[in-house]
């Protein structure tokens, strides 16, 4: 059935993308059996209902349809938009689009701070099954989950290369747990199989109305995480994680299926899973509970793992400022450690425990961020199909986009609730990006360009005439067509000029991975243009590309923006400016032989 090769990438798979969906099972149906009576009719139609959740949502929107748009092999929203933009005619529409990219952005780092907080609560809160720990109070229930994410976030700095290849097999065995628990529950209880037909999913929402409506606000818990089989297909590729989806749909079906037989024989129960597990097997619980403290700490560590890639993803196509980064190892170029988000991202966590306590009060804010993320993913799809002329899955997503729009007002139940937490965290990201966005517009608008034609006439006649320091300098400009300000102000006010000077250009490209990099040519004596073209996902090592070229410079030069203002907003753009370290530290460059130049601009 599968190679040794292939089977290894599957199994890699279910650790690096399935950990969030995969671990959904353990709050999922107890949280929706707070909003609903746990009837026969209402088990069945709810179990129901999580089935073609999982076979519309996850199945057909991201394992198929989402899954055919990349760009090699890359996925995500800001992939959608990059393939989205050169099908637009209007400039509007490429803005729109572009904003919904934003948002979808600002969605899925909002959602990224829940997942390890319901997670981990979830996992730990399964202590109370213990006899001897039936009455441990909440307060230390919460003081473990912090613990174990504040030592979740501790060793992030030092890579998790090392241990990312046990992630795998842990998550199998957690999957063909839940999956056999199910099979066990299902084998006493046959009928909630008559679940699968959608008929009752149907009946379910028409039979209970407005209930039943805002109960899909909770249905969609199963689907979080459903978004990581598109957005993590970068870093194992479409085919291992198509094949591994089937073992996890499987899984996840048959343990919905086992706990709604469980809940059809106890009607009393409030902690599903752990409770049919302890009365399956007693002797097995506490591996259990431990087994899935391991599998929710494993779905933390993938969604830190995507934080971390989205940023760069922001940071390299210029809708997010520039991050310190660290690169963890010599091997996995995404392997990568962004210390601001990481401890961010633990503050947001442990703020989150605090103030909900309790996972079931979570979940009452989870899942509005998913289905924000799912229906810009829907939109974004449909409108590539359409314009492709490929009718058929243009129908089949505009259907799915409806269906995601659906959940995503069911959702908004949840924003007395807390789901305030996920739009307030979305909005705050997205007015960083536009801030940000906005003021690198203005500023390049007010700098004063040279055109390079009355540059080299200047630098011409200066080279020819001056006397010229010994050794290479470096300059970065963005366009080697307009010379940015500061190369004016060292080379013609300050009367500096090197023997050897090399203008160097970083050009992302639309594509996610490939580094070229060529001298392009010597427009004039002295003076060498060197580009550098990048997939926007690549992480650029600039001094190992100019060590390969044979360059051994003795300056590099940068401009660095002093931006002075009154204006609100811009004084906003110009905090961010100056925390975030420049393009220089970026890229890991020689401190010992920078020099930034300053100009100054009134915005």
């Amino acid at each position: 059935m599968f190679s040794k090769s292939e089977f290894r990438e599957v199994v890699k798979s279910m650790g690096l993308v399935f950990g969030d969906i995969g671990t959904s099972p353990i709050y999922t149906l107890t949280v929706i059996f707070l909003l609903t009576r746990p009837t026969p009719v209402h088990i069945i139609g709810v179990l129901s209902l999580i089935i073609w959740t999982l076979i519309i949502l996850v199945t057909l929107e991201y394992a198929w349809l989402a899954m055919s748009l990349g760009k090699k092999g890359e996925g995500g929203t800001i992939v959608l938009k990059e393939i989205l933009v050169p099908l637009l005619k209007s400039s509007r529409n490429v803005a729109l689009v572009t904003l919904l990219a934003y948002i979808g952005t600002s969605f899925l780092i909002g959602d990224g701070v829940i997942t390890p907080a319901i997670s981990i609560l979830s996992a730990v809160e399964g202590l109370r099954i213990i006899p001897q720990f039936e009455s441990i109070s909440q307060g230390t229930i919460i003081l473990i989950s912090a613990a174990i994410a504040v030592a979740l976030f501790s060793v992030q700095s030092k890579g998790i290369e090392k241990i990312t290849w046990v992630f795998g097999p842990i998550m199998v065995l957690w999957f063909a747990a839940i999956g056999f628990s199910g099979i066990a529950s299902i084998f006493y209880t046959p009928e909630v199989l008559n679940a699968i037909n959608p008929y009752y999913a149907i009946s379910f929402l028409l039979d209970n109305g407005i209930v039943g409506f805002f109960v899909l606000s909770e249905v969609i818990l199963c689907a979080t995480g459903g978004e990581a089989l598109y957005a993590d297909m970068g870093h194992l590729g479409r085919e291992p994680i198509l094949k591994a989806w089937r073992f996890v749909f499987i899984a996840l079906v048959l343990n919905y299926l086992g706990q709604g037989a469980f809940l059809l024989r106890n009607p009393g129960s409030t902690n599903f899973l752990y409770q049919m597990i302890n009365q399956q097997a007693n002797i097995l619980y506490i591996p259990f509970l431990l087994l899935s403290i391991i599998a929710t700490i494993i779905a933390s560590q993938a969604m830190i793992s995507g934080m971390f890639s989205i940023v760069y993803q922001g940071i390299t196509t210029r809708i997010i400022p520039m991050l310190k980064i660290d690169y963890t190892s010599g091997i996995l170029k995404s392997q990568i450690y962004i210390s601001t988000i990481n401890w961010l991202l633990l503050i947001s966590v442990l703020f989150m425990m605090l103030v909900f306590r309790e996972s079931a009060r979570l979940a009452a804010a989870y899942g509005l961020a998913v289905t924000g993320t799912m229906s810009i993913t829907g939109i974004m799809m449909t409108s590539i199909f359409y314009h492709r002329k490929d009718i058929t899955k243009a129908v089949i997503s505009l259907f799915i986009t409806l269906i995601d729009i659906v959940f995503l007002l069911s959702n908004s139940y949840k924003i007395p609730h807390g789901g305030y937490w996920s739009i307030i965290i979305a909005a705050f990201i997205l007015s960083l990006i536009l801030i940000y966005t906005s003021g690198q517009k203005k500023l390049y608008e007010l700098m004063k360009l040279m055109s390079a034609k009355d540059f080299l006439k200047k630098y011409n006649y200066l080279y020819a005439t001056q006397n010229k320091i010994m050794g290479t300098a470096l300059f970065f400009t963005r366009d080697i067509e307009s010379i940015p300000q500061y190369i004016s102000h060292v080379m013609f006010k300050n009367n500096i000029i090197y023997e050897n000077n090399i203008f160097i250009s970083i050009i992302k490209s639309d594509s996610p991975f490939g580094i070229e990099s060529s001298f392009t040519k010597e427009p004039a004596k002295g003076l060498k243009i060197l580009e550098i073209r990048a997939g926007y996902m690549e992480i650029v090592n600039v001094e190992q590309i100019l060590e390969d070229q044979g360059v051994h410079e003795k300056t590099i030069f940068y401009g660095v923006e002093d931006i002075f203002t009154n204006n609100l907003i811009w004084r906003v753009f110009s905090i961010i400016k100056k925390i975030s370290p420049s393009f220089v530290q970026f890229y890991r460059l020689p401190t010992d032989e920078l020099h930034g130049v300053m100009t100054r601009f009134e915005m």
